[in-house]
């Protein structure tokens, strides 16, 4: 065998090392976006929107609401079952169209306006 040919095969054989490798890598899977509560946007008794999706983390809920009409407060699990918040749990959302991320595990969502979150104004939803 010459010298040439046994640097291709060599060459030939880490190109098709390379691209069986670049076929077993995994897709990332894209990020879904979720308008909570669908074409009624974030309102009361919303409990039940989140059953039978399929929640991520890295997915983007979108809370659609009128300015100043309501507001939007991932709060722990002592306050969306409480319908409080402190400052050392929570953040708030008040432009009317929140764009907000899911960790994964629980996320929590209330409106802390009085009384809409004990009128049914909360939602958790749990991502993988």
């Amino acid at each position: 065998m010459g010298k040439g040919r046994g640097s291709a095969v060599v060459v030939a054989a880490a190109v098709l090392c390379l691209l069986a490798a670049a076929l077993h890598v995994e897709v990332a899977e894209a990020a879904t976006t979720y308008v909570v509560g669908g074409r009624s946007g974030w309102t009361f008794n919303l409990s039940g929107w989140p059953r039978g999706k399929k929640f991520k983390a890295g997915d983007l809920l979108v809370f659609n609401y009128q300015i100043g009409a309501h507001n939007v407060v991932a709060v722990d699990k002592a306050g969306y079952d409480g319908c409080r918040t402190t400052p050392r749990n929570a953040k708030v959302f008040t432009s009317g169209k929140d764009n907000i991320r899911l960790n994964k595990g629980l996320n929590n969502f209330i409106c802390t306006l009085p009384g809409h979150c004990a009128s049914g104004m909360k939602i958790q939803i749990n991502a993988s």
